[in-house]
């Protein structure tokens, strides 16, 4: 297997200077780099010499069939990505056809969760007890809930989150070196301010570590580690079932749902203060951790009460220009 920055294939050129190029768009590439570098030592043990061409695609695609089809199909996309920049300066180079990949997978609609449901999921939070590994549990999934559903906080970067990245003064959260290598300070609402300030509090009550180095969602396992990914959403999941809560489909929500809430929510509240909805995108897609608003029209979903607001927001500017069409024949209107 090559490894970082070294290539065996005839590849090995384009490779360096593609990885490189996404780099320094500030792009962390790890995944797309670790199946380049698959492709690569696999073309030089097959055909040391020899280009990239359909059948050996198609014999390296095989050896991804340990893999779920939505995971072989982004592999043969990343290869194919990179084919596409080879082929600007090397118009004859192959490219695979992505008509050939597996299917995509429907794409999982979100769950937008309501007022209503958040109130749920909180009464919930607060009857939860301690445990020897989560002594503040009720705290701790208090704050969780509260800030997935008001920051819009990718869960990994909640988990990532310490004390110190809390800023008393200027009521924000430090958001470190996330996604695409950004960095960014989220303003929190008063109410979300008030719970990080009572979290600690109790923190300091228990003679539990308050360090700023000291993780936020602090769990009593290994020494006071963070809290993981699985046993954090294993936890809302408990909240979810205890309040009842359900998608349409009759499954439970994900946590990534109270991003795609945050999103849509923050849309509202524009639509309702006639704001310029269209102007105020790229805040959000700063304030998300997007690179443009692309990514962040993926969390817009269009339910019915954003498609009311846009139908107001129509109606109020050009009703005037719409015109019922003049009635012709002699039939019934």
């Amino acid at each position: 297997m090559s490894t970082k920055g070294s290539f065996l294939s005839i590849l090995g050129p384009s490779l360096t200077r593609y990885l490189a190029l996404k780099e320094a768009l500030g792009r962390r590439y790890d995944i797309e780099r670790a199946v380049l570098q698959h492709l690569d030592a696999f073309l030089a043990a097959a055909a040391p010499e020899a280009d990239l061409c359909s059948d050996t695609f198609a014999h390296w695609c095989r050896t991804q069939q340990h893999v779920t089809s939505g995971v072989r199909r982004n592999r043969m996309r990343i290869a194919r990505n990179f084919c596409l920049y080879r082929r600007r300066t090397e118009p004859s180079c192959f490219v695979p056809d992505p008509t050939l990949f597996p299917l995509p997978h429907p794409a999982v609609r979100p769950h937008i969760f309501t007022q209503g449901e958040i109130a749920g999921l909180l009464r919930v939070a607060d009857s939860l007890t301690s445990t020897p590994r989560s002594p503040l549990r009720r705290e701790t999934f208090r704050l969780a809930l509260v800030l997935l559903y008001t920051t819009g906080l990718r869960r990994g970067e909640l988990l990532r989150l310490t004390v110190g990245d809390y800023d008393r003064e200027g009521c924000t959260v430090l958001v470190r070196e996330s996604k695409f290598h950004k960095s960014r300070l989220l303003p929190l609402s008063p109410d979300a301010a008030q719970e990080v300030e009572a979290y600690l509090r109790a923190r300091r009550t228990c003679r539990l570590p308050v360090s700023k180095e000291a993780p936020l969602l602090w769990s009593a396992s290994g020494s006071g580690r963070p809290y993981t990914g699985t046993g954090l959403s294993s936890g809302i999941n408990t909240l979810l079932r205890a309040a009842g809560i359900l998608t349409a489909a009759g499954r439970l929500p994900r946590v990534h749902d109270l991003r795609h809430t945050f999103a849509v929510q923050a849309l509202m509240r524009w639509y309702r203060a006639g704001a310029d909805v269209q102007a105020k995108l790229p805040f959000l897609a700063t304030y998300l951790g997007h690179v443009s608003i692309v990514s962040t029209q993926y969390y817009l979903q269009f339910i019915d009460e954003l498609a009311g607001l846009a139908s107001d927001r129509f109606a109020q500017r050009y009703a005037t220009l719409v015109t019922a069409l003049p009635h012709v024949g002699g039939g019934a209107p």
